[in-house]
């Protein structure tokens, strides 16, 4: 039995274990997700290149790099940095987000693999790259949690996270609106449990991290979700080891 901290909220990995059927259907409860998607691939494709100092028209630029996304769902993230080259290995809390993971990378002819359960139990060594989008602000525990995402950065990696950033635009857009509209399901988000990036960074260099590159994502009704310099509904940051705190 472990004796690490428990990150899983047991009715969190329920909520989205119920909606494993469909995460991969465009048009159904994940539709925000796949909307989402291309903003985020687009951010973290211009952080590897600027981490790894990579060609921006290389095809493949995660090729031989070790890749560790948490909080996986059902792979729409694992796929597409698959597809970039990446030896992929996703971890989520619900087994039948996993199990949707697994037929669908199956189907899509891709080599994955997926874990189900808490990442400090898994023993998953070190990776070059670690992605955790929209899920720190569904565990128990941020400062537990940032800690065992630290512990799996390879010496020289990068980690990328993205979150609701708890201001009243995210109130009132994700939680007042988005769900009692329908474009979330109800019970997804918990605005308390939203984190700033003020909080974000000091939990980040509380494990010898030092954030950069905060960009936000904001919605506009004619050209839909987008980077942004507006953090105030959600921002993606990565991280990367303060080596000069760490010798202290």
């Amino acid at each position: 039995m472990s004796t690490r901290s428990a990150t899983i909220r047991p009715q969190e990995a329920e909520h989205f274990g119920q909606l494993a059927k469909d995460w991969w259907d465009p048009k159904g409860s994940s539709a925000m997700l796949h909307r989402l998607n291309p903003v985020r691939l687009g951010y973290i494709r211009d952080q590897i290149d600027e981490h790894w100092s990579g060609n921006t028209e290389e095809r493949m630029p995660l090729a031989n790099k070790r890749v560790l996304d948490v909080g996986c769902g059902a792979g729409l993230l694992c796929e597409p940095l698959a597809r970039l080259g990446a030896n992929v290995t996703g971890v989520d809390a619900a087994a039948e987000n996993i199990a949707a993971a697994r037929e669908h990378a199956a189907g899509s002819g891709l080599n994955i693999t997926y874990h189900a359960g808490e990442l400090g139990d898994l023993s998953l060594g070190q990776y070059d790259l670690v992605t955790c989008l929209e899920v720190i602000e569904h565990v128990a525990d941020k400062s537990a949690f940032l800690a065992e995402l630290a512990s799996h950065i390879a010496p020289g990696g990068l980690m990328i996270l993205s979150t609701p950033n708890r201001t009243p635009q995210s109130r009132l857009l994700l939680v007042e609106g988005a769900e009692r509209l329908g474009m979330i399901p109800r019970g997804t988000h918990h605005w308390d449990d939203f984190i700033t990036p003020e909080e974000l960074a000091a939990l980040l260099l509380g494990q010898d991290l030092e954030m950069q590159n905060l960009q936000g994502i904001a919605f506009s009704p004619v050209t839909g979700l987008q980077l942004s310099d507006d953090i105030g509904l959600n921002y993606l940051c990565t991280a990367i080891h303060d080596m000069e705190n760490a010798r202290e």
